[in-house]
């Protein structure tokens, strides 16, 4: 079988426009960085410098991307430059820490995702959300998926399972253990009564590699960072997991259709400092409402299948631990399983 390592030019494209207009900085975060005092800070004349947007997660993925798109709008906002530093590795947490410990002064602020609440659950840190002070959720996706290769030898999701369940342990998936999707595998594992060979082969880019060079049979991905490649015929979508039905993902089989309630979403949202000054997070908050409720934004960001949806501090917050509950759930019903 011969595969093709083909990057289709759309994506590709947009990539590129992106990172020309807010460039790439990836960076080792300082840990041992001297602290402001949030007293000290003159709300005022905030923002008075550059906002440094951390994203705990490499260059090109659906986080990267969706921060890039949002923090150029933001920056026409809030009157000042933004720059996106790429801060990954330990599923997230040393970007997130980076933000956690930095400065209090509104300058640094963390976007991601629903990892920062897995990796807590995880126990592979010993902070969460709850940490921050979260000034908004920004954006939510309902296109989490299992993805497989065109040409693969599976028709649907039933033949996926059923292939899992005469072969246990054997059917490969690609993730990044630890994080996000790893717990999907998990909980669609416990639904299906399946087991499969789960493989740590990194973040979203890495997993499309995987992929396309038949390393695994199925990845676990968002849609909106692979539909170049199933518009392309590259991949192939056997279901997303979310419990909602937007229209952005109508022809894509849902799991929940197959009778498969994961019920999976994912969301990003913007943190600061715990001691950042509520003036600051109030004023960086306003200023993401108003972006979200741009036509233009609107329509640039949905180019990567993501639904802008504003929540404010009061509603991201309950929001966040009503998936945490969730979570915690589905890690206590495996726990219980496992003894």
């Amino acid at each position: 079988m011969k595969i093709k390592w083909v990057v289709p030019a759309v994506l590709l494209a947009l990539t590129i426009g992106l990172v020309l207009l807010n460039p790439i900085s990836i960076r080792v975060p300082d840990f041992f960085a001297s602290e402001t005092s949030g007293e000290t800070v003159n709300v005022d004349q905030y923002p008075s410098s550059t906002i440094e947007i951390v994203v705990p997660s490499g260059a090109g993925g659906d986080t990267d991307l969706a921060a890039r798109v949002t923090s150029k709008y933001l920056s026409e906002e809030l009157g000042t430059n933004m720059v996106v530093s790429n801060i990954a590795g330990a599923g997230g947490t040393l970007g997130a820490r980076d933000v956690l410990e930095g400065d209090p002064d509104g300058h640094k602020v963390l976007f991601f995702h629903n990892t920062l609440i897995i990796n807590e659950l995880f126990q592979l840190s010993n902070f969460g959300f709850e940490d921050y002070k979260i000034a908004a959720i920004a954006l939510m996706d309902y296109g989490d998926s299992f993805i497989i290769n065109a040409d693969s030898r599976f028709d649907s999701v039933n033949d996926f399972i059923e292939e899992a369940r005469e072969r246990p342990g054997e059917v490969s998936v690609g993730t990044e253990v630890g994080a996000y999707t790893h717990l999907q595998l998990l909980a669609f594992e416990e639904a299906t009564n399946t087991s499969y060979q789960i493989v740590d082969v990194g973040s979203a880019s890495d997993k499309i590699i995987a992929l396309m060079g038949n390393q695994v049979d199925m990845i676990p991905i968002v849609h909106g960072v692979i539909n170049d490649y199933v518009e392309s015929g590259h991949f192939r979508n056997m279901g997303t997991l979310s419990n909602e039905d937007p229209d952005t993902f109508e022809g894509q089989p849902s799991l929940v259709h197959s009778g498969i309630d994961l019920g999976f979403e994912k969301f990003f949202y913007f943190a600061f400092p715990p001691d950042t000054p509520d003036e600051i997070v109030d004023q960086f908050a306003a200023s993401v409402e108003a972006v979200v409720q741009n036509d233009t934004y609107q329509e640039e960001i949905g180019q990567y299948f993501v639904t802008p949806t504003y929540m404010d501090r009061e509603a991201a917050t309950v929001y966040m631990k009503e998936t945490k509950e969730h979570y915690q759930a589905i890690v206590d019903k495996l726990e219980d399983q496992a003894n």
